[in-house]
């Protein structure tokens, strides 16, 4: 969403950067005669720098944006892991927090669902309490790095959108997870 609204105001600028640009001045040759040949038209090349300049700028802006954007909606990256009946953040995924942590920091008008998680052992109330406490705890780490908590929402689904439908270990340890879902 914040992507979309950055390229929203890269454009609305462009447009205004050139129209702002045009020439509509009357020539001296005949009264009422308007210019519309761009190679007649006097423009300092200064001016001309300077607008490309501006326009490689915020195209500079919106690549870094939609980098930022797409390195966050990589599936590796929007998942943390958890060990069996614990919420405790595994150091292996400190790195992805931080990920999110700046790209949140950074875009006050980014916000995300943190989405809790369990495999289906335990009772369905224990599960449900369990996914909170983890997506709790991933909430409390971007509290820590910065992030605003009017910028996340917790959920809890407990055992009940597994991604993976078996009863081996592997997958039981693939829903044991909080998911983050940028809005």
């Amino acid at each position: 969403m914040a992507k979309f609204k950055l390229l929203q105001i890269v454009a609305i600028s462009a447009t205004f950067t050139l129209v702002g640009c045009a020439n509509t001045d009357v020539t001296d040759e005949g009264a009422g005669n308007i210019s519309t040949d761009p190679i007649k038209e006097v423009v300092a090349p200064v001016e001309v720098e300077e607008v490309e300049q501006a326009a490689m700028a915020d195209a500079d802006v919106v690549d870094t944006m939609a980098e930022e954007m797409s390195e966050l909606s990589l599936p590796e990256v929007n998942v943390i892991y958890f060990d069996f009946d614990k919420s405790t953040i595994r150091s292996e995924f400190r790195a992805v927090l931080d990920l999110h942590a700046e790209y949140l920091s950074a875009n006050e008008n980014a916000n995300v669902i943190l989405e809790g998680h369990a495999d289906e052992r335990g009772t369905r109330e224990y599960n449900l309490a369990l996914g909170e406490r983890r997506a709790a705890a991933v909430a409390s780490y971007l509290k820590l790095r910065g992030v605003s908590t009017a910028q996340f929402e917790l959920v809890s689904f407990g055992e009940e959108k597994p991604v993976a439908l078996g009863s081996t270990s592997e997958d039981y340890a693939k829903n044991r997870r909080v998911e983050f879902k940028y809005q």
